[in-house]
């Protein structure tokens, strides 16, 4: 047969690029490949973890993921180009509330640290000696916020008497293990990893310091939430199952197994399990159960409403990082969080016949890179 004759090849669509940074809060989007749901909705889903988040960024703004874990502030920011390439982004997804803590280092334990008035004196004591240097994870993040907001109420002033600066999740712990950070806010599992290596203690959670709050979302390129709609749709349904899923506690265990990949995570099921159930070990002898430490899907979590833009635009405004406040306004947060395709969501996911049988996890294969 020649050439011209030969029968027409044709390739399978190519999978969705959905990027993630290793933390504890990225349970949606593993277990919905672990669980079967992007195939129930129709897609084909390769999921890349990601070391940090500009990484995420630049990857979704260049188009070298379709859809990204990200943080709630995020896709205002790349929206007005803010630290990267300007792209028009959004997100039809909120997939978590809460999941940060704030961790010092061991040496201001043994230096009388406490709790904030305590660290105020510490840091007056040595003002001679050192800066005390805190990792925040991004610019544009809860975490800064978070912090800065802590260290304020203790009559901290975050930019003269500290040094904040940014460091990806996974490498908070070493870095405070090797005296390079006094301390920092981060997701789990990297404050409970940080405890474990008898590197740091826990002294604050976000969801006592700002109960609520928006943290990551499913942030996407307005051009393929467009062009793709159906697909972006799809995406959403089927993270909204799996953050269902993850909100359940009878689940955490064999999520907290499924994170503990080395594709994943990467750190053990007993350490990870703290961050979702909220039974933390804080460190020096001091366990504690924060309710609501990391909330998937009680309590309308889901939905990119105006409170949570609103929320996120604060995050963006308190960066000092936008040259134009003007610009962070109610029309750009309707604009990128959309409520009105979250709506879409939901209907697929009510008008797809269940009960679904879910597989077992450790069943499944995935695609990661």
């Amino acid at each position: 047969m020649n050439k011209k004759n030969q029968p027409t090849q044709i390739s399978a669509p190519r999978p969705l690029r959905l990027g993630f940074v290793p933390l504890t809060d990225c349970a949606p989007l593993v277990m919905a490949e672990r669980l079967g749901l992007f195939k129930k909705f129709g897609l084909r889903v390769q999921l890349s973890r990601e070391l940090g988040w500009a990484t995420v960024r630049d990857k979704v703004v260049h188009g070298e993921l379709e859809a990204a874990h990200a943080l709630a502030a995020m896709p205002l920011a790349a929206t007005l180009g803010l630290g990267s390439v300007a792209a028009d982004c959004l997100t039809a997804l909120v997939l978590n509330l809460n999941g940060n803590a704030i961790t010092l280092a061991n040496d201001l334990w043994k230096r009388g640290v406490r709790d904030g008035n305590s660290l105020r004196e510490a840091i007056r004591a040595a003002r001679h000696e050192k800066i005390f240097t805190f990792g925040v994870v991004f610019s544009f993040s809860s975490h800064r916020y978070v912090l800065r907001k802590w260290l304020s109420a203790h009559g901290i002033d975050p930019d003269k008497d500290v040094r904040i600066v940014v460091v990806p999740p996974p490498q908070m712990a070493a870095n405070l293990k090797v005296g390079n950070l006094d301390g920092f806010c981060s997701g789990e599992p990297w404050n409970s990893v940080a405890v474990q290596a008898r590197a740091g203690w826990i002294v604050a959670t976000s969801a006592e310091l700002d109960p609520g709050h928006a943290e990551k979302v499913l942030m996407v390129r307005r051009d393929f939430a467009e062009c793709r709609s159906n697909e972006h749709l799809a995406l959403v349904a089927a993270l909204l199952e799996a953050c269902e899923f993850c909100d359940q506690a009878e689940n955490h265990a064999e999520i907290a197994k499924t994170l503990a990949r080395p594709e994943y995570v990467g750190v053990p099921a007993e350490i990870l399990i703290r961050g979702l159930s909220g039974r933390l070990d804080c460190g020096q002898s001091r366990p504690r159960v924060v309710e609501d430490f990391c909330v998937f899907h009680r309590h309308e979590a889901n939905e990119p409403s105006g409170d949570k833009a609103a929320w996120a635009l604060q995050l963006v405004r308190a960066s000092g990082l936008c040259a134009e406040p003007a610009n962070l306004n109610f029309s750009l947060g309707r604009r990128v969080y959309r409520a009105d395709l979250h709506q879409q969501a939901r209907k697929i996911v009510s008008e797809t016949p269940t009960p679904f049988l879910h597989e077992k996890a450790s069943e499944l294969e995935t695609i990661t890179v």
